[in-house]
């Protein structure tokens, strides 16, 4: 692959304005958040034909930008802000300013140089807000049951109260979510595939195609390692550290995680493959680690290949 030499730009993004930096050329130029803001901000960057333009993901803030930028054919990529903030202390910028901060990601682009992946189309975008809804309510009704346990007369009303309407949206969120998938061709292919394994249900199969777009489109390695489920080294010289999974996608993990625990006693594939590791005495935690990776690795196989869970079995 040829390296890319050219214009990297940055952008730092904020409720009010886009700041947008150049690389090598440290050339910077600021554009109010609204359409108008973004129009000018597309028409300035297109004209300096960057080899790729990076942005931080900033709670959504960023989707019109980048959404715009895709439309002009831009080689655009909404990176993980931790990376950056990595960067940034491996570069030893410590200071932090809009305008400084555009300056690093566009630094940041020209070293790191993310690969471009095709952005959410809006169905996916409001899939996964509805799906990060859901998870929200959930945690909520589990504390609003923590406190009613311990909480005095004076204030059990207001919470039954509370726990009531979360209740009932969350049900409102389930059927618009169900709905959704009712209505997307695609979606009920891919979720009738994912429904076929012991061991994924309808919150796994939502979540999954929510926050995990990629499923089906990645080999083995790449997967797990988007998701966080590829065990990493800890070496150096004549030490051998334990192998461990961390970063990827939480959310993904948290479904998998319970998917591979229902699947360790339902699933003949995982459940056989979950003995044998504890027979070689790994821990139940390795092993289940273990388990997810391999159920990931199969649904992965199943959505690229159009098959369903029987293909997979033996």
């Amino acid at each position: 692959m040829a390296v890319q030499t050219g214009t990297f730009i940055g952008i730092d993004i904020s409720k009010g304005t886009l700041d947008v930096a150049e690389w090598p050329s440290g050339n910077t130029y600021q554009f109010s958040n609204d359409k108008k803001g973004i129009g000018q901000a597309v028409r300035t960057i297109q004209s300096q034909q960057p080899a790729l333009v990076v942005m931080e993901a900033s709670g959504g803030l960023e989707m019109p930008l980048a959404a715009q930028l895709e439309a002009a054919a831009l080689p655009v990529v909404v990176a993980n802000p931790t990376r950056v903030r990595a960067f940034a202390r491996s570069a030893g910028q410590l200071a932090k300013t809009d305008r400084l901060d555009a300056r690093l990601i566009a630094h940041y682009a020209q070293a790191i140089r993310p690969p471009v992946r095709p952005l959410r189309t809006p169905e996916q975008a409001h899939l996964k807000a509805l799906v990060t809804r859901r998870r929200q309510i959930v945690h909520t009704i589990t504390a609003e049951k923590n406190r009613l346990s311990n909480a005095p007369e004076t204030v059990r009303g207001s919470i039954l109260s509370h726990l009531d309407w979360l209740e009932r949206e969350l049900e409102r969120l389930e059927v618009e979510m169900r709905q959704m998938m009712d209505q997307s061709p695609q979606w009920r292919a891919k979720e009738a595939l994912l429904r076929s394994v012991p061991g994924i249900g309808p919150v796994a199969t939502s979540t999954l195609l929510a926050e995990l777009p990629e499923l089906g489109m990645r080999n083995r390695k790449e997967i797990a390692a988007l998701v966080g489920v590829a065990p990493l080294n800890r070496d150096s010289g004549l030490y051998r550290g334990k192998r461990r999974v961390y970063g990827g996608r939480a959310a993904v993990r948290r479904v998998l995680y319970m998917a591979a625990l229902v699947a360790t006693r339902y699933n003949p594939v995982i459940r056989a493959f979950y003995e044998r590791l504890i027979a070689q005495g790994k821990e139940k935690k390795v092993a289940l680690v273990a388990c997810m990776r391999k159920l990931l690795v199969i649904l992965n196989a199943m959505l690229r290949n159009g098959e369903k869970w029987r293909a997979y079995e033996g």
